[in-house]
């Protein structure tokens, strides 16, 4: 497709629209920089600008006018992505939506919450809490990615094992379509018989059939009581096989971590704590169970123990205080950091049932050591969620930028063998569009984008059509 490039024109339209000082031009380096990238790897694509609408009725009238003019446009929310899909690989507009950030109603009587898509994860999460109300999804970004973004990517984080990820707590969502149009997706109720799922079509569709532009919410109790474990494993094989026992015992926990011995070393060294961990531990599982009885989760843990004595696993920590929950939490979420401050590195987020875990973390190993990567893996076992961080240490540029991929296909191949697909949380984006067809067929990719083609289409006319009505009924 060929699109328009932006014309002074163009500025002065946008300008009319959101005011001249919430527009960034090349021009302001500095500024223009931080919309570059996302948290992908190294990759840059500046934007020839970027807009900060405040509202809906902004976004309907920019996106109105580069539907008309064929500018590109690339929503964006706080950058943190992980899959290359904030970036303006077609140039034209960043349009970005930091100014939408309210939190519009907590409902206490119907636990639900409606909110802008610029909100924090973390300070929404909070302002629940406050309430005594729940809001589980919390990817490792949380005090700094935006809700929007969860919606898009339907992000999931460590108490998705429990409660499920982003879109299983959203009932209504507010879109500006491509064309302009401005429409709800579905009804603010718990259960919605009425037509076609607009509401989780949207979710998960990294903006490519909207922007998001109101959340409706659905929120839970907030649990008051938790118990969390760090077991240390002298098998790597041995701490993903537990993971399914756990369940098999009949036991849910709020979070079930994976870090094999590197990934937790490095968020030592990352964070400073000077722990010294024998030498024989290759892995950890951090387990949290979470409830409103204490003595119903000592039970839990005690059945978590029983499980544990089939393996070899080395000495148990028990946090026994809130400072300690926190650390080891700072521990397993700060993983990510201390790997991309060790190492160039590309980081694969890997999705398998949790039964075939074992499978997974040996087939990536033996595809590292065929290919010559070195990999440090985590993630969140109990869904099967395995984080492949490849590490660039001692390959060569040429073996980095042309057998890598190779390297990388075959793991995407593996985890599609076993079960799984090429992402459980991070999308698609730039970074996996190579992959797709490793997990899709060609029917399910037709589909995807004659929706979108149709959509796009659809909106356009119904725009048309009532601008034609409109002027009829003006004379």
């Amino acid at each position: 497709m060929k699109f328009n490039s932006i014309t002074p024109e163009a500025i002065e339209a946008f300008a009319s629209i959101v005011g001249q000082e919430y527009i960034v031009l090349p021009a302001a380096a500095e500024d223009m920089m931080r919309y570059t990238h996302d948290e992908t790897e190294d990759l840059r694509y500046e934007p020839e600008v970027v807009l900060k609408p405040a509202n809906a009725s902004e976004i309907s009238r920019i996106m109105q006018y580069c539907y008309e003019n064929m500018i590109p446009v690339t929503p964006r929310g706080a950058g943190t992505g992980l899959s290359g899909g904030a970036l303006a690989i077609h140039k034209g507009v960043i349009l970005s939506t930091e100014r939408l950030n309210k939190i519009i109603d907590i409902d206490e009587r119907n636990l639900q919450a409606t909110v802008e898509p610029g909100v924090i994860t973390q300070v929404f999460q909070e302002a629940v809490i406050a309430q005594g109300l729940f809001y589980p999804p919390d990817p490792s970004s949380r005090g700094s990615c935006f809700l929007g973004g969860n919606l898009s990517e339907s992000s999931g984080g460590p108490r998705a094992v429990k409660y499920g990820v982003t879109k299983d707590y959203v009932l209504n969502v507010e879109v500006v379509l491509p064309s302009g149009e401005i429409t709800w997706t579905g009804a603010n109720v718990l259960k919605n018989a009425t037509g076609y799922n607009l509401t989780q079509l949207m979710i998960g569709s990294e903006g490519t059939l909207g922007i998001i532009t109101q959340i409706v919410f659905k929120l839970i109790p907030f649990p008051t009581q938790n118990l969390v474990m760090l077991v240390p494993f002298r098998k790597e094989e041995e701490a993903c096989e537990a993971v399914s026992k756990i369940f098999v015992a009949g036991i849910v926990p709020s979070a079930l971590e994976f870090m094999e011995r590197e990934a937790i070393e490095w968020a030592d060294r990352y964070l400073g704590f000077d722990i010294d961990r024998p030498a024989d531990e290759l892995a950890h599982l951090l387990i949290e169970l979470d409830g409103n009885d204490m003595e119903l989760l000592f039970k839990d843990a005690e059945r978590v123990y029983e499980v544990l004595e089939a393996f070899d696993v080395g000495e148990i920590l028990v946090a026994d205080n809130e400072k300690q929950k926190a650390e080891l939490w700072m521990l397993r979420r700060n993983v990510p950091h201390a790997v991309k401050g060790n190492s160039i590195y590309k980081e694969e987020d890997t999705v398998v049932p949790r039964a075939e875990l074992p499978k997974l973390l040996k087939g990536v190993k033996e595809i590292g050591a065929r290919y010559n990567f070195k990999s440090v893996c985590y993630g969140h076992a109990g869904d099967g969620n395995l984080h492949v961080n490849i590490v660039k240490a001692d390959m060569s540029d040429e073996d980095w930028n042309t057998k890598l991929p190779e390297g990388i296909k075959e793991i995407f191949q593996l985890c599609v063998s076993l079960g799984g697909t090429i992402s459980g949380e991070h999308g698609i984006g730039l970074v996996q569009k190579p992959y797709i067809g490793i997990a899709l067929n060609e029917v399910q990719l037709r589909l995807m984008r004659e929706s979108k083609n149709y959509l796009i289409r659809e909106a356009y006319l119904i725009r048309v059509r009532s601008f034609k009505e409109n002027r009829r009924s003006n004379y």
